[in-house]
């Protein structure tokens, strides 16, 4: 059969069009990597709770942290909610809103946290490092290295050591009576935390107390044992 210009040039868009689909699916296809997961800290959890609570701007979330002395229990600063909450929003897990109040820049944008950083959040607290850590209090690391200490030392850091945790025990109480005059019962998250850290501070001030009456007997390790040295036979 006579093959005109016009079917010539079809078959041949046609052979060029299989031969692209065969070289496409013989190629290796490429791997899509899977969205990074956003690592949350403990600001950005602290912030993902107190906006789930209601909408706040950077300024108002700063002074209710100070209010409820964040730093008693978290390590998070004025800069770190800045960044969390720049963070956050990027992410979508939390979301800014219309306010009444009149424009003051950026910081007096107002977020709430959204469906998708509450279930971030409810996910960050079913880890089970919070309950398996130990702390490394600073104190127990000096008591490690007070042998080195010069005379005297020992019981005059046991001193400062003791009217420090009287001071803290105080204001912890005034601040227990304001929690429990704030939430009407006794049955709540700061209600037990606060209670806590005066039970602590009560039991590390009877051992003060030992450790004073034990101090004159102190003495090295009677049968130290040190781990062996790699030697050549």
């Amino acid at each position: 059969m006579a093959m005109t210009k016009g079917s010539a040039g079809t078959l041949l868009g046609a052979a060029q069009v299989t031969q692209r689909k065969q070289s496409i699916a013989g190629a290796p296809r490429k791997r899509v990597r899977p969205a990074r997961r956003t690592q949350l800290t403990t600001p950005d959890l602290v912030l993902l709770s107190l906006l789930a609570e209601r909408p706040m701007h950077g300024y108002q979330a700063n002074l209710e942290l100070e209010r409820r002395e964040i730093r008693d229990w978290a390590g998070i600063s004025r800069p770190q909610v800045y960044y969390s909450l720049e963070k956050l929003a990027r992410a979508g897990l939390i979301r800014a809103i219309e306010t009444k109040e009149p424009a003051a820049g950026p910081e007096r944008r107002s977020y709430e946290t959204t469906a998708k950083g509450r279930g971030a959040l409810a996910g960050a607290l079913e880890r089970e490092e919070w309950a398996m850590e130990r702390e490394r209090p600073p104190f127990l690391t000096w008591i490690a290295l007070s042998w080195q200490a010069r005379p005297g030392v020992f019981q005059k850091q046991l001193d400062r050591r003791r009217k420090f945790l009287e001071k803290e025990m105080l204001r912890e109480k005034e601040t227990l009576r304001a929690i429990l005059e704030e939430v009407g019962h006794p049955y709540h998250e700061a209600v037990w935390m606060v209670s806590l850290v005066i039970e602590q501070f009560k039991l590390e001030l009877r051992w003060l107390r030992k450790l004073s009456r034990e101090l004159p007997r102190r003495a090295l390790a009677a049968n130290p044992s040190y781990a062996a040295a790699d030697r050549e036979p």
